[in-house]
């Protein structure tokens, strides 16, 4: 069917993943239909792996009130205390859950061996399916 909004993450970086992520939500919030679909290093850290956060975004002042603004509006926190941060590949769920679909890149689930250990928020698409995601998207942002 036609999806409103597709975004594409590759990057194995947090911060792109829970921008693009909060984004869809946004989206869903406004009645779009949107899809997210994870392929590359994104694809590789979200099923067996961690995304790292920027240098940028990574020390303790900024990592704690990122956190703490999460958790204010019901952001999943990774970790306690002093090692608490947003959790960017609990967004996935949380994605999920306000209706955004979830999608592995068939082509880079193939080529990292993945077909056993994705995670139970992404959808498998085979290839023609990827085809008509991307043919029947009103918008596309971000890139194979």
């Amino acid at each position: 069917g036609a999806m409103d909004l597709l975004l594409i993450i590759r990057d194995a970086i947090a911060s792109s993943l829970a921008g693009a992520l909060l984004t869809a939500v946004q989206a869903r919030v406004t009645g779009q239909t949107v899809a997210v679909l994870l392929t590359q290093e994104a694809l590789e850290a979200a099923a067996r792996g961690s995304f790292s956060w920027p240098r940028e975004l990574s020390g303790p002042t900024i990592r704690l009130g990122i956190a703490d603004r999460a958790a204010a509006q019901g952001l999943p926190l990774l970790g306690r205390g002093a090692g608490r941060q947003l959790d960017a590949k609990g967004l996935l769920s949380h994605a999920q859950r306000a209706g955004v679909e979830l999608y592995a890149c068939p082509m880079w689930t193939t080529l990292l061996g993945l077909e056993e250990s994705l995670p139970p928020e992404l959808r498998r698409l085979d290839g023609s399916a990827l085809i008509d995601l991307l043919r029947n998207a009103g918008q596309v942002v971000g890139s194979l």
